[in-house]
């Protein structure tokens, strides 16, 4: 199974890129990214996989652990046009898309010219998404799923690949701002940076307090990425695989026949189409990344929760007692069978 690309390297655009180049860019990249991050080894290959599925990434934790860094590593290990944008409560649109001002030529006259704002670039790091408003975070929305950016009725395409990386706060931590659904819903996966253990941590204070600096090398570019996303939706999913998906998110929907008490009790809303496409193209890819040229029912069960986490909304029973969106799919994936009947 190969991809024809148009340069005479692997992994970009006119060479073939085989499934052992697909694994050898893909380790090179987590061990470019080890060099500076301390653990968070599965946040890390989810985050590939949602890159190479061409997919935007919310990343929830609380201050601290590293989430800024992991954006800021992955952009050093990718040949890529990299930005960051600072959000706060006082950023509006403009600051994020650009705008057109008045200047001047040399014989006097005045024109619009427009000035692209930062989202002119391959990764977007959206740091601390939540803090700025909602006004501001819809911004985004248009970028995100359809990759322009429309200034005063004209549309400006953006560049490719295109990714955004966002981080977050907890929503229960002091200002910060819920992201409104429509907009969570673009995000191929969330994922929760948990704290690090024991031994990362003393691995941690070992390398930020001896004055030793450590960066990582450039072992990949865009036509690289695409190359590789284009063989990972090559790779087959058997039609009981695909069942298993539809109805594993048919079930998230509390109306729906075949739902289970747990997602009765607990879930407001499922989750829209696009989680499925999510669970699909990452199963794909992790397939891919374990060696196989198939999908497995273990990639989906893999996927399921960073791909449906942020898509489907609790109602007050949950929430008032603390069960979480992940307490609800973890639950679900016992629930449903892999086979129907």
């Amino acid at each position: 199974m190969v991809v024809t690309t148009a340069e005479q390297s692997p992994g970009s655009a006119a060479s073939p890129l085989t499934v052992t180049e697909f694994r050898d860019l893909a380790q090179r990249i987590e061990d470019e990214i080890a060099k500076v991050m301390v653990g968070q080894v599965e946040v890390v290959r989810d985050v590939l996989i949602a890159v190479v599925a061409g997919g935007h990434v919310l990343l929830e934790g609380v201050p601290g652990l590293g989430k800024t860094m992991l954006v800021r590593t992955l952009a050093e290990a990718f040949d890529l046009d990299f930005s960051r944008i600072q959000f706060t409560p006082d950023l509006m649109p403009a600051d994020i898309t650009g705008t057109n001002i008045l200047i001047e030529d040399q014989e006097g006259r005045r024109r619009f010219s427009f000035q692209q704002g930062p989202i002119f670039a391959n990764l977007v790091l959206a740091d601390e998404i939540n803090r700025a408003t909602p006004k501001t975070q819809s911004a985004l929305l248009e970028a995100m799923q359809e990759k322009t950016c429309t200034i005063a009725n004209v549309v400006h395409p953006l560049a490719e690949p295109f990714f955004v990386l966002a981080t977050q706060n907890p929503l229960e931590m002091e200002g910060t701002y819920p992201l409104p659904e429509a907009q969570l819903d673009r995000f191929f996966f969330k994922l929760l940076v948990r704290y690090p253990t024991a031994a990362d941590l003393t691995e941690i204070l070992r390398r930020t307090t001896a004055g030793q600096t450590y960066a990582a090398e450039k072992v990949a570019h865009g036509d690289a990425i695409r190359a590789m996303g284009s063989l990972a939706r090559q790779v087959p999913i058997a039609s009981h695989v695909n069942d298993f998906v539809v109805r594993l998110t048919l079930a998230t929907h509390p109306d729906q026949d075949g739902t289970t008490p747990t997602v009765k009790r607990f879930v407001r809303y499922g989750a829209s189409p696009r989680g499925a496409q999510a669970i699909v193209l990452a199963a794909k890819i992790r397939a891919l990344l374990e060696g196989r040229l198939n999908v497995a029912f273990e990639d989906v069960r893999a996927v399921a929760l960073p791909a449906l986490r942020h898509r489907i909304i609790l109602n007050f029973e949950a929430e008032a007692g603390g069960t979480t969106s992940d307490d609800v799919l973890e639950t679900l994936l016992t629930e449903v069978p892999e086979a129907a009947g």
